[in-house]
């Protein structure tokens, strides 16, 4: 069993910072992809960033430059770092986990999800 434990979130005034934080835990063998996505109200679900094992990172356009993605392989933790936010950065934020388990099978895990709201 693999589960990922999202924290942080929450309200905060546009041109704010704000920082996510996901934690994988459960029979874990690897861990490869970790990231992001988030909804946005009326919006189709969307990646936001994504770190690779290797350290290849892959960011939104609309997030560069203010947002960014980070792990910590030994807590099997991924983070973001939210800066310069927008209103339009309101959405529930999802982490995700490609991971492969002690019985060497390959899956996507999602967290629970997090509300990110962005308003004055």
């Amino acid at each position: 069993q693999v589960q990922l434990v999202e924290s942080g979130g929450g309200l905060v005034q546009p041109g704010g910072s704000l920082g996510l934080s996901c934690a994988a835990s459960g029979s874990i063998f690897s861990i490869n992809n970790m990231g992001w996505y988030r909804q946005g109200p009326g919006k189709q679900r969307e990646l936001v960033a994504a770190l690779r094992s290797g350290g290849t990172t892959n960011y939104a356009d609309s997030v560069k430059g203010r947002f960014t993605i980070s792990r910590d392989n030994a807590k099997k933790t991924v983070y973001l770092q939210m800066n310069s936010l927008k209103p339009e950065d309101t959405a529930v934020y999802y982490c995700f986990a490609d991971i492969t388990s002690t019985a060497r099978s390959r899956t996507n895990y999602w967290g629970q999800g997090t509300q990110v709201t962005v308003s004055s």
